[in-house]
């Protein structure tokens, strides 16, 4: 599948969440959080070892789950991933057996091995739907940040 179907496909899910959610503002695994919740996203943080993420903008606290198959409904559910390479690979493996649509691997959260997974039809559970490597707007590859508004509106959902 090409990467801009997707993205399309990525963003047409109800429901989204983020593996390494933090609420350490200096971390991407917070500024990825943040951009979910600051366009109105339906979004579950998942961080195994905080019981919940802070945003700055003084809003609620918001409850993780600690793993994907602690969410309510993984079959309809994109997720992005911002993990080491290592932990990445285990949670592909988690969400290909969920039944996840679609990830968005971030910049720095794959390396050969994870992509080999994530596009060699191991990850069918997600239908091929895997955003990730060189392209999109960035010069660092495709990253929700800089190109997540560009998706959203490409499905009508900005």
């Amino acid at each position: 599948m090409a990467t801009e179907a997707a993205v399309r496909t990525f963003f047409s899910s109800p429901h989204f969440a983020v593996v390494g959610a933090s609420s350490n503002p200096a971390k991407y695994g917070h500024k990825v959080f943040a951009w979910y919740v600051h366009h109105s996203l339906p979004v579950t943080p998942i961080n195994p070892t905080a019981p919940a993420i802070t945003l700055p903008n003084g809003g609620p606290d918001h409850p993780t789950v600690p793993s994907l198959s602690a969410l309510p409904a993984p079959s309809t559910t994109s997720v992005s991933i911002i993990t080491p390479p290592a932990a990445t690979l285990a949670v592909l493996r988690e969400a290909a057996a969920l039944g996840v649509p679609a990830v968005w691997l971030q910049p720095g959260t794959f390396d050969d091995e994870v992509l080999r997974f994530a596009r060699a039809g191991k990850g069918e559970g997600f239908g091929g739907a895997v955003v990730a490597g060189e392209g999109g707007r960035g010069s660092e590859g495709w990253c929700v940040l800089v190109d997540g508004e560009r998706g959203l509106r490409s499905v009508g959902k900005l």
